[in-house]
């Protein structure tokens, strides 16, 4: 089989989204003369800008209040293109009855879907391997080259331009040591302890010479200001004020990344660059740990990890071991090793 018109799937969070992007390579790599169309929700869009394997990104607002209407919508329009090949890494019973409502032929998704009947092929989901390497197995039937496929964003040369002048106006200088911190998690249970991000910033700005900036979202402004708050020294704080891309440029100028389990630190996979990741509520072994990148896990070792895929909103046991037993001194030697 050698595929004309190929959709990828692949409608979950940001970080879901950038560890697909091997996967689209790796379709480009076999079928160089395919049309490549990548489906996702309008919250990742810009992730895939700027990608030079896709010949299309199709949006859908899943969480619309039309519902079933804004559904239907999008699978009239995804049958409109007349595809013959869909590759879903989104295990949601959603995605899997999309491809086939749209009547697409051939459709490969994992076993483990909750819409896996409605799936023309079924490849194991190994839970012993990284998520790039779950969603490269979807096309393990094509013999893909014997290559590595990483993560990558591309960064225009404007929103480059856009976060060196944030950084400026900011104070910090071309021959600064910049260091990202992000302190964010959809999850609580994901997110080490404010007070202890503020010390390990406070040790890099006055050990270590180096210039903090605290990023995120627009979500996580607040904690970025609270942590800002609790610091002797001043960081930058970039929360809020970057895109998904603008991130990524940011990133590139960065010695190092240090981040919860969160989108963060694919982000820095794809931009090639050290990160020191803490887990919590989660473990490295789900597959979502840094990408063949330099890096440093901090974790502790207890009976009650992990407690879900995702984290939680509370701490089941209600102690919070996970991230309270893990020290500021643990972290910051962490990011001073990698800087």
């Amino acid at each position: 089989m050698k595929p004309k018109r190929i959709l990828i799937v692949q409608t979950a969070f940001l970080g879901d989204v950038i560890l697909a992007t091997p996967l689209i390579r790796a379709v480009r790599e076999l079928f160089p003369d395919s049309f490549i169309s990548f489906l996702l929700i309008p919250e990742t869009k810009r992730v895939l800008d700027n990608n030079p394997h896709l010949n299309e990104v199709l949006t859908y607002d899943k969480r619309t209040k039309a519902g079933v209407g804004a559904f239907l919508q999008i699978v009239n329009r995804v049958r409109g293109k007349d595809l013959d090949l869909a590759l879903v890494p989104h295990r949601s019973f959603r995605s899997a009855l999309l491809a086939g409502l749209a009547r697409i032929p051939f459709r490969i998704g994992f076993d483990k879907s909750a819409g896996s009947f409605l799936l023309t092929r079924k490849v194991p989901y190994r839970s012993d391997v990284h998520e790039v390497e779950r969603n490269l197995s979807l096309v393990s039937e094509f013999n893909p080259p014997a290559q590595d496929f990483l993560p990558e964003l591309f960064p225009s040369s404007d929103d480059l331009s856009s976060v060196r002048k944030m950084l400026t106006d900011s104070g910090v200088r071309e021959q600064d040591k910049v260091v990202a911190v992000a302190p964010g998690s959809v999850w609580a249970t994901k997110r080490w302890l404010p007070e202890r991000f503020a010390q390990v910033c406070d040790l890099l700005m006055s050990r270590a010479r180096v210039k903090v900036v605290l990023t995120g979202s627009e979500d996580d402004l607040a904690l970025c200001r609270q942590i800002a708050g609790l610091m002797k020294e001043k960081p930058v704080i970039l929360a809020g004020r970057t895109d998904v891309l603008q991130s990524a440029a940011l990133v590139s100028l960065c010695r190092a990344v240090l981040s919860n389990d969160s989108a963060p630190v694919h982000m820095a996979s794809a931009m090639r660059k050290p990160v020191v990741t803490v887990f919590g509520s989660t473990v490295p072994e789900l597959g979502f740990s840094p990408y063949r990148v330099g890096h440093v896990i901090v974790q502790k070792e207890l009976d009650c990890r992990p407690c879900g895929i995702h984290g939680k909103k509370k701490c089941p046991k209600e102690h919070f071991k996970c991230m309270k037993e893990i020290t500021t001194d643990e972290v910051f030697e962490a990011v001073l090793s990698l800087i």
